[in-house]
């Protein structure tokens, strides 16, 4: 996760070290299972399902993995009782956040996001506080792969997209949340690289901040990030 206003989910992040690679293999593994406790566990009929895996598998997870934690979704194989959260809550600037997660015990999880929020100059926020300062969407991360951006712009309006956002190493396409799947295979047709897409939350407006806040913000998110229960950050803050 980073400090761009878009979103940072465990897909974008980088593998430093094999602790970081445990990390993200337990964030996934509590993916997979919440989606497959959802929507059953096969994959073919469980578009949801299809799309972690297919993100695990772009990080290497290894495949005995990702069958313990279908198994664990399904009941198959005893897990925990996973809970997802949503909390909501201000960052350094004032930049408004929502973090999402999952987690076996709400209560030891909210008070580390407490805390810290508390240590890199954010605060937790009560419901509805900044959720209106954002719109729900789908989100697409495509790989530019050298091609123009004027092209790539045309060609996620043709499929249906809301927004295009462009950043150093990858393009980030909005659509409305019943037209993601649509979209994410309409490009995937177009020959286009897709990251990861998921529904997720998209700032409204954004808003700069001072060059010092937005250091802040980057340890901020990194600190959230090495949460273990903690899987996507959004924010308005602007590049």
């Amino acid at each position: 996760m980073s400090g761009h206003s878009h979103a940072k989910t465990v897909m974008a992040t980088k593998m430093a070290n094999a602790a970081k690679k445990g990390k993200i293999y337990s964030k996934f593994g509590r993916l997979i299972t919440i989606a497959a406790k959802e929507g059953g566990g096969d994959p073919a009929k469980n578009a949801k399902l299809k799309a972690v895996i297919d993100q695990a598998k772009n990080f290497n997870m290894p495949k005995e993995n990702i069958e313990r934690a279908i198994k664990k979704g399904t009941g198959e194989l005893a897990g925990e009782n996973l809970e997802e959260i949503s909390v909501e809550g201000f960052g350094p600037g004032g930049i408004a956040l929502i973090i999402e997660g999952i987690t076996d015990n709400t209560n030891r999880t909210l008070t580390e996001i407490k805390v810290t929020l508390n240590q890199n100059n954010g605060k937790m926020a009560g419901e509805g506080a900044v959720r209106w300062n954002f719109d729900r969407k789908g989100i697409i991360i495509i790989l530019p792969e050298g091609k123009p951006q004027d092209e790539m712009e045309m060609i996620a309006i043709e499929a249906g997209a809301d927004d295009v956002k462009f950043y150093d190493e990858t393009i980030e396409i909005h659509t409305k949340p019943e037209d993601l799947e649509q979209v994410r295979k309409t490009l995937e047709e177009k020959g286009l690289k897709i990251d990861s897409f998921s529904l997720g939350w998209a700032a409204k407006e954004e808003v700069a901040i001072a060059e010092k806040e937005k250091e802040q913000a980057e340890k901020l998110f990194e600190a959230l990030d090495d949460n273990d229960a903690v899987n996507n950050v959004y924010s308005n803050l602007k590049e």
